[in-house]
């Protein structure tokens, strides 16, 4: 779908992955992708997340509120809560994964269907991704027009930070990017912290089908 929506925060006397280490990352919950991602990145820099990092499970206050008040060392914002830490020059980012590789080379998040409905309801399935693809790419071509729906919309109230994060998040690489290969790419980083025990082949063999994605490339050409 898109590129790059999620970002670690950290105080600023930590400057590395490496000073995570005895430090608290407060998640919404222990399953959550924010311990997924800093758990692949201290594992990349030789640390044990499950030894070396304090995980702090809150959803009330939220990960970001004990960030903002000094509870916790660091968390994994996505918008629009970087845009609203950087406005109010709160923390330092220590890895955006829409500019920083190698994570930027890849998806950041994408659209997963129920297998039964896939296989009774395909045309319904095909409907549903084109439906997100052109979002996408309303994102991508009229961040502002996107901005105010979402204000309009309630899921935000601040068109500021809205429109920022319509301009950060990378919206317009979903015909260029290899879907594949990012779920080749984060089953290795999920292996290599521990998470998962399937391989990368195992996953994309019995987890995967793009057909109705390489329609759709052919379909909405640019």
């Amino acid at each position: 779908m898109h590129v790059g929506c999620q970002e670690l925060f950290a105080r600023d006397d930590i400057r590395s992955i490496t000073d995570l280490k005895g430090r608290s990352v407060a998640v919404p919950v222990l399953t959550s992708t924010p311990l997924v991602l800093v758990s692949a990145l201290v594992a990349r820099v030789g640390l044990d997340p499950g030894k070396d990092i304090h995980w702090v499970v809150s959803k009330s206050p939220t990960p970001m509120q004990l960030f903002t008040d000094g509870k916790v060392d660091a968390f994994v914002g996505t918008p629009p809560e970087p845009q609203e830490l950087r406005a109010r020059h709160i923390g330092h980012v220590l890895v955006n994964t829409g500019l920083d590789r190698p994570w930027s080379q890849y998806f950041c998040c994408m659209l997963a269907a129920n297998r039964d409905f896939l296989s009774k309801h395909p045309v319904a399935t095909k409907r549903v991704l084109r439906a997100v693809l052109k979002a996408a790419d309303f994102c991508a071509a009229e961040p502002a027009r996107a901005a105010r729906h979402l204000v309009d919309g309630g899921f935000t109230s601040r068109y500021d930070y809205a429109l920022q994060a319509m301009q950060d998040v990378v919206y317009d690489k979903w015909r260029d990017y290899d879907a594949e290969d990012t779920v080749r790419f984060n089953a290795l980083l999920l292996r290599e912290a521990g998470l998962i025990k399937s391989t990368p082949q195992k996953i994309i063999a019995e987890g995967t089908d793009w057909r109705f994605l390489d329609e759709l490339k052919r379909e909405l050409k640019a």
